[in-house]
C-alpha cells in the first residue's frame, strides 16, 4: 500500500468519535504508524498516539467531544467552517458528495463533508483521484488547521501529515 493511503487512513482513523471499536482497533492502528516510512509523519502519529494512550479512554473522549462535537470552529464537517453563505454549503455539500459518486462510493451513515470520511475516501483510490479529493478539501483543511492551532489540539499535526501527502499528491501528477 503507497504511503499516502496509509498515513490518510491512520489520521482517518484518529480523527474519529473514540467508541468502544475505536478503542479496539488502537492497537493495531497504533502499529500500522511503523509502516510509514517518512520519519516526520511517523513521528506526529506515534506521539499523538502516546497522547492519547497517556490520557486514558475517559479523558480522551471528554477532549474529543469538546473540541470536535461541541466546537462550531473545530468540528469535523468541513462545508460547515464558512457559516455565513448556506448557498455555499451546499455547493461544497454538494461537491464532496460528487467526490464519493465519481469515486464509486457512497455514504449512508455520514455526510459527505465530514473530514474523516474524504481522508478514508482518499486512501481507497489511486493517487490522482487522491490528489483531486484533496485538492477540493485543501482550503478547509488549511482553515481547520489554523483552528486546531488557535484551540491548542494536539489534532493540528495531523492535518500538517495530510497537508503534507496532499502536496506530495500534487508533485507527482
Amino acid at each position: 500500500m503507497e504511503e499516502y493511503k496509509k498515513a490518510l487512513k491512520i489520521i482517518s482513523y484518529l480523527l474519529e468519535y473514540p467508541d468502544e471499536n475505536w478503542w479496539k482497533a488502537f492497537s493495531d492502528y497504533r502499529e500500522a504508524v511503523n509502516e510509514i516510512e517518512t520519519q516526520q509523519s511517523k513521528t506526529v502519529l506515534s506521539e499523538l498516539f502516546d497522547y492519547i494512550d497517556k490520557l486514558g479512554t475517559k479523558e480522551y473522549e471528554k477532549i474529543y467531544v469538546r473540541s470536535f462535537d461541541f466546537s462550531q470552529n473545530t468540528n469535523l464537517y468541513l462545508s460547515t467552517q464558512d457559516r455565513t453563505d448556506f448557498g455555499k454549503q451546499a455547493n461544497e455539500m454538494h461537491e464532496y458528495k460528487r467526490l464519493f459518486l465519481e469515486s464509486g462510493f457512497d455514504l449512508d451513515n455520514e455526510l459527505p463533508d465530514y473530514l474523516p470520511a474524504i481522508l478514508e475516501l482518499a486512501a481507497s483510490v489511486d493517487r490522482e483521484q487522491a490528489n483531486k479529493i484533496l485538492k477540493v478539501a485543501k482550503s478547509k483543511i488549511e482553515l481547520l488547521r489554523d483552528r486546531f492551532i488557535e484551540a491548542k489540539l494536539a489534532h493540528a499535526f495531523l492535518l500538517d501529515v495530510v497537508l503534507t501527502q496532499a502536496a506530495g499528491l500534487e508533485a507527482t501528477k
